[in-house]
């Protein structure tokens, strides 16, 4: 797996890939849009985040790449890729509990507050890439 050279993009499954962690200058694009939906990626080493509509749905610092993102009403799932362990904040569903899965272990039992967020600490260390699952529970 490597970074997002154009920022974003939609893969054959209807999934969308984006993030480029190996900038050391901010890139940006807009209004991208995925079956009537606008997205919008800003990424360089520092961040990665990716708002649909208007309204934030993923960040992470530092900056990452994500492939095969997808998003339903329960929950996401994507794989991620970075240069160091990192931090995701995810917005969802508000108060609601959600369980996650890193590499297809479950590390148990979340709850998103007023706002939907949900932050997610993975650790990516020696591993190419690591698959995340988060659905309702």
């Amino acid at each position: 797996m490597s970074v997002i050279t154009d920022l974003i993009r939609t893969e054959e499954d209807g999934s969308i890939s984006f993030g480029n962690y190996e900038l050391d200058a901010k890139a940006k694009k807009s209004d991208y849009e995925v079956r009537g939906d606008r997205y919008k990626v800003k990424t360089f080493k520092e961040s990665t985040r990716l708002e649909k509509n208007d309204s934030m749905l993923y960040e992470s610092e530092p900056g990452t790449a994500v492939t095969n993102f997808t998003e339903n009403e329960n929950g996401v799932s994507f794989t991620v890729e970075g240069p160091e362990d990192c931090q995701i904040v995810l917005c969802l569903a508000e108060d609601t509990t959600y369980r996650v899965e890193i590499d297809g272990e479950n590390t148990g039992m979340m709850e998103s507050g007023m706002g939907g967020k949900l932050v997610l600490s993975v650790e990516l260390g020696a591993a190419d890439a690591v698959n995340v699952k988060v659905t309702k529970a």
